[in-house]
């Protein structure tokens, strides 16, 4: 039995920072890890895609060139180099991210699938393989993965998740992807960019407001890919590809198929011994500073339900390791990354609609924005809703240029608490798209 002071179970964006914390305090630590250190986030979801989308931008802004007065020959996208370069960046990041927890003094990185085995009195157990580890502190941070839908026939075709897709070296031909939430959008929009015939099944966007998930699928629509927004209702073989029905009759062959229809939390891979209580939709319980129904077992990241990204479990192991935080208050922005983004925080107005609340509104075309003008860069939309009674800032979509980083500034103002008025008074710099939420702030009437 190898004997730990803690045992950190996942090397994805919570467990390095709490490992290394850890062992910096001189407890003899083992982060354990079932494949390869970053988790999902690097190795097979936002830096990876993103540098695939930053390909795709470049091939769509050269074929709108002359748009800006600047003429170019014919475009074509090398998906083998596209695809290299996105590799060599990852294989970079995580042989320094490898190399560093090799590094570290009183830290031990083992490779393979870990069973935990809690106990309510004593240390608990872990085991690797043929190892068997103990300590009093476990820190979980297993994350999720795609799961699939129950379509009959689904398990009879050679389906792709996002793992497998990041490994193709020749381009689709035709795509079908099932699943119009943020991994559908922007692999459709991706692949449609290098020259992919794409079908999405589902409907686009669906978490947002109905106006702004149409201008989403306008967007990609008006880029060539085909929206089919019914249910998936069976998949089967066709010749060489695959073959998807859907509800309202529509049949769509291709030759890849990409399930991004949910993801599951990885607590099945910890093995049947685990002890530890799930909500009703299959997460890890934790109260506000990630402890879990087990004494001295946390759970940190996507596994625990309380934000699906990168950076609320990079903050999770923030606040874990200062005792005077805690998740109560944690205002989320996010960020779906199309192009031009998504971003948005705090309510949808289908929501405030609802929430008892008299609000205030104000919405502003990206067209009406001088920098978007500038940068023919005009779809899409901005829009902020305020309490009326209160001052408070209760949530802001942001749908076109530069929206990732508007959602995040009012993040800031949500999370500071700050009224809306403050951030109407602010002085914006010129030009920028920023400018405009003290002018939303500036222009808001009664919902």
């Amino acid at each position: 039995m190898d004997r730990f002071d803690a045992i950190v179970i996942g090397a994805g964006q919570a467990g390095p920072g709490v490992a290394g914390d850890l062992a910096g305090r001189h407890d003899r630590v083992a982060l354990i890890e079932l494949e390869q250190v970053g988790g999902t986030c690097l190795n097979h979801g936002c830096r990876p895609t993103k540098a695939l989308r930053a390909s795709a931008q470049a091939a769509y802004r050269a074929r709108r060139a002359a748009d800006y007065g600047v003429h170019t020959g014919e475009v074509t996208v090398d998906f083998p180099a596209v695809m290299q370069r996105m590799h060599t960046m990852i294989d970079g990041w995580r042989s320094g991210l490898h190399d560093w927890l090799l590094s570290l003094e009183h830290l031990e990185l083992i490779i393979g699938p870990a069973q935990l085995h809690t106990s309510g009195q004593g240390p608990h157990r872990v085991t690797v393989g043929d190892r068997e580890l103990e300590a009093p502190e476990i820190y979980l941070d297993v994350g999720a993965r795609a799961s699939a839908p129950p379509i009959p026939g689904l398990d009879q075709v050679a389906y792709l998740t996002e793992v497998e897709l990041l490994q193709l070296t020749s381009l689709p031909e035709r795509l079908i992807i099932i699943g119009g939430s943020y991994i559908g959008c922007e692999f459709g929009q991706m692949f449609a960019r290098f020259g992919s015939e794409v079908t999405i099944i589902g409907s686009i966007a669906p978490r947002e407001d109905d106006d702004v998930s149409e201008a989403v699928a306008t967007t990609l629509r008006e880029e060539g890919v085909r929206i089919v927004a019914a249910r998936a209702t069976g998949v089967e073989p066709a010749g060489e590809g695959v073959q998807v029905n859907c509800a309202d009759g529509t049949q769509v062959t291709a030759s890849h198929l990409l399930v991004a229809a949910g993801r599951r939390p990885n607590i099945d891979l910890l093995g049947d011994d685990h002890g530890l209580e799930v909500d009703e939709r299959g997460y890890l319980r934790i109260d506000s500073r990630f402890a879990t129904s087990v004494p001295r077992v946390w759970a940190l990241g996507d596994v625990n339900g309380h934000g699906a990204f990168t950076h609320t479990a990079y903050q999770d192991s923030q606040i874990l390791l200062d005792p005077d935080r805690s998740l109560d208050g944690r205002i989320t922005a996010y960020a779906m990354f199309t192009d031009p983004p998504l971003g948005r925080v705090g309510m949808t107005q289908a929501e405030a609609e609802t929430s008892g609340r008299r609000v205030l509104k104000a919405e502003l075309p990206m067209s009406r924005v001088s920098r978007a003008v500038l940068d023919s860069e005009t779809t899409g939309l901005m829009r902020v809703l305020v309490d009326a009674d209160t001052e408070e800032i209760l949530g802001a979509t942001f749908y076109g240029l530069s929206g990732d980083d508007l959602a995040q500034q009012v993040g800031l103002a949500m999370q500071a608490k700050i009224g809306y008025k403050a951030v109407r008074d602010a002085l914006p710099i010129h030009p920028t798209v920023a400018e405009f939420i003290p002018t939303l702030m500036s222009s808001l009437t009664e919902l």
